[in-house]
């Protein structure tokens, strides 16, 4: 095995870099059903891959899903953004935010002289614990932007 090991390893680290995480996960899978019984240790060692992964990857080349191209998770993983988490997040940027808005009523552009950090701090104090990432995400989602007012 030790031979079969370095083999892997070896083809392991050409392959990786054109293969999607999805792709990668099969082909794991693949060698190590290919290896049978004590393969899937043998291929994490091998590689340096989670040996989970390579379970969860030896599963899914069992099974005939068949994944959206372009796609190397199942739809609807990973965290779920704050608006849709918290309804009122929306709501109170905008409260902090309009009273101090700049520039021309008829402009699609929203001025404001508060920072993302000094919003965030402000919608903390409010109940809504979030960061400066995630309000600077909220005003890239409204219809008008929000931007830092010019000095």
């Amino acid at each position: 095995m030790g031979d079969a090991a370095e083999t892997l390893a070896r083809r392991f680290e050409v392959m990786r870099p054109h293969l999607s995480e999805f792709q990668r996960r099969l082909w794991l899978g693949a060698e190590a059903a290919e290896l049978g019984p004590g393969g899937v240790a043998v291929v994490a060692e091998a590689t340096g891959v989670a040996a989970d992964t390579v379970r969860r990857g030896r599963a899914e080349a069992a099974g005939a899903q068949v994944r959206a191209p372009g796609r190397s998770r199942r739809p609807g993983g990973g965290r779920k953004r704050a608006e849709a988490r918290d309804g009122e997040l929306i709501a109170a940027l905008e409260a902090l935010v309009d009273p101090v808005t700049r520039g021309g009523p008829m402009s699609p552009l929203r001025w404001t002289c508060k920072s993302t950090r000094t919003l965030a701090r402000a919608l903390a104090e409010a109940g809504h614990p979030v960061g400066d990432f995630v309000v600077r995400g909220c005003c890239a989602g409204w219809a008008a932007a929000c931007r830092p007012a010019s000095r």
